[in-house]
């Protein structure tokens, strides 16, 4: 079951509107090795002499280059053209994704720029672009590098694959697109559901709003498997609105047909109409899930219920494009095969995934944790290059009901020297009270895995081999969590000066078995046989449920990915063991 408006393909399936134009697909390309393009008036007169294949990035085989050096400048141009019966409206240009720095025009003149290789922008071209019959010109410049102070998760910063970094992604990686909108239109809404008060909040930003002149108001319309449960209706005198919704009346039947759940993804639909006087100026359509995340005597609650977090660990590759998916279905078909597993969730790893697999998330009921791509370095520039591209991924993945925890740093990546360095614990703590600021009500990781500062899970990552180890490993919660001990052997669950505070215990990574290969790498011994792996997979997964102070677990990965063999799948998606047999220990 989908929403009321799923487009297929539409790169931003929250926020949807009908009229758009879809701009991938074959563009000219050139690399500009020496920074020459832009003096050389490229900008106006293209220079390059190759094409390429958008959103696949220049080093994937799906881009039709398949070239795997760095090339520290890109650019891309194309054609496109804009129906004369669009004229009067906006023209806004949409990029999802650009790594790492996009410098765009139209017809020659300079529109603007983006840091952040992970987040969706935006710009408004309708002073640049001309509509009816003649032909507009796009031209995108990408800057990128291998500074480990921009936040670059699993891209490589030297020439070749290490350990668990991968090639880089460079340019143009996610969806281009145009929309026509109206000169006063609704630019996003924040979305806030509350199932103890049976209420949701809407906070609008209405573009133009500022100068509407009274004479705009905003309906919302809200409906549940196709019946209206509420209309509202509010006047646009400002440019920032919000609106709380009573649906008391309409949840007085069973909860679960009501909340969001694993096992009953309700999703209500909503509808936004701008209306100026009684004409519909703009419609968006959107989507939200009435369920609450909440952590209690040191367990995560799902809707004031406990829930055990079964999650699997992904990194989001694909062996021809990388990190761009191939498809939307291929988005599906790893959700599929993960819920065929027996898992409930995943662990988004070191990647913003395209939104479109966290719209298939929401609709197939999958809980997710999202996670920033981490630097490598800490200073002044990684601070604020981190903070204001983390700020970007929560605004824009707020609504996504899937989504139930934030994991802004990982094994201390970026913050090597947090066990003892105060401003690298202070820079966890800012980000982790920023984090609250903008949305209080998910759970925040500071530092996934071990180190930890103020955070509201413990997690820990330990790749042990054996039942038995685990088990005497963990027999003692007191030692692990007061720093007692080193639980894996060389980390501490807390960095110094932090200390337990009753936070809910999750293993976040471990395992990561490998059949034997002489190609890549997992955890621990490679296994000679299936039977083996399932042995060893059986017998961790045992020892973390018998662990009765741990609250869930996430299994690392689903995917082999480039030299990390490690998956339950290969990079082709095919199975190594059974997946009825790994669904079966899961669900034990």
């Amino acid at each position: 079951m989908t929403t009321k408006m799923h487009i297929p393909g539409y790169p931003r399936p929250q926020f949807v509107r009908e009229q758009w134009a879809d701009l991938n697909g074959e563009w000219r390309f050139g690399f500009d090795d020496l920074n020459r393009g832009e003096a050389e008036g490229w900008p106006r007169s293209f220079g390059g002499d190759r094409t390429i294949v958008v959103p696949f990035s220049y080093e994937t085989k799906a881009s039709g280059i398949g070239e795997e050096a760095h090339h520290p400048n890109v650019w891309y141009n194309r054609s496109f053209d804009v129906p004369a019966s669009e004229e009067g409206k906006r023209i806004v240009l949409h990029f999802q994704a650009v790594d790492y720095t996009a410098k765009v025009w139209i017809n020659g003149e300079y529109v603007g720029r983006h840091d952040g290789g992970y987040t969706a922008f935006s710009f408004d071209i309708t002073p640049y672009a001309k509509f009816g019959g003649t032909t507009n010109e796009l031209t995108v410049k990408a800057e990128d590098s291998m500074d480990a102070t921009q936040p670059r998760g699993k891209q490589r910063w030297v020439p070749e694959n290490f350990e668990c970094f991968y090639v880089q992604t460079t340019g143009i990686w996610q969806s281009v697109w145009l929309e026509y909108v109206s000169p006063v239109h609704v630019e996003d809404v924040k979305i806030t559901p509350d199932i103890d008060a049976r209420s949701v909040r809407f906070e609008y930003r209405v573009k133009g709003g500022e100068h509407a002149g009274g004479g705009y108001r905003i309906e919302t319309l809200v409906t549940l498997t196709g019946r209206q449960v509420k209309q509202a209706s509010l006047t646009i005198d400002r440019p920032w609105l919000q609106l709380d919704v009573d649906l008391v009346h309409e949840m007085n039947g069973p909860w679960k047909h009501c909340h969001w759940a694993p096992e009953h993804p309700n999703l209500y639909d909503v509808e936004f109409v701008l209306y100026r006087g009684d004409e519909a100026v703009d419609h968006v359509y959107a989507y939200f899930g009435m369920r609450k995340i909440s952590i209690e005597k040191g367990k995560v609650l799902l809707n004031n219920l406990p829930i055990y977090q079964r999650l699997v660990l992904d990194q989001g590759y694909w062996p021809d494009s990388h990190l761009t998916p191939p498809s939307e279905a291929a988005l599906i078909e790893d959700i599929d095969k993960l819920l065929e597993m027996g898992y409930n969730g995943v662990r988004k790893h070191m990647k913003v995934e395209d939104a479109r697999f966290l719209y298939w998330c929401d609709v197939k009921g999958v809980l997710v944790w999202s996670e920033m791509a981490a630097t490598f370095e800490f200073n002044d520039n990684a601070i604020q290059k981190f903070t204001t591209e983390w700020m970007e991924v929560v605004r824009q993945q707020y609504n996504h009901p899937s989504i139930i925890t934030w994991v802004p740093f990982n094994e201390s990546w970026g913050v090597m020297n947090i066990l003892n360095d105060r401003r690298q614990q202070k820079l966890t703590e800012a980000v982790y009270h920023l984090t609250k600021a903008f949305d209080p009500n998910r759970p925040v990781i500071t530092n996934d895995g071990w180190e930890h500062t103020v955070s509201d899970i413990l997690t820990l990552h330990d790749y042990v081999e054996t039942k038995e180890e685990f088990l005497q490993r963990y027999a003692s919660k007191d030692e692990i969590v007061h720093n007692e001990k080193s639980f894996n052997h060389w980390k501490y669950a807390f960095a110094n000066g932090y200390s337990y505070t009753g936070q809910p215990i999750i293993v976040s990574e471990f395992d990561g078995i490998a059949l034997r290969s002489d190609k890549g790498w997992g955890y621990g011994n490679q296994v000679e046989s299936k039977e083996a792996y399932l042995d060893r997979f059986r017998g961790i997964h045992e020892a973390i449920k018998a662990t009765d102070y741990i609250v869930g677990y996430c299994y690392t990965q689903i995917t082999d990915v480039q030299q990390e063999v490690n998956g339950l799948l290969t990079e082709n998606r095919e199975s190594k063991v059974p997946l009825d047999k790994l669904r079966e220990i899961n669900l034990a």
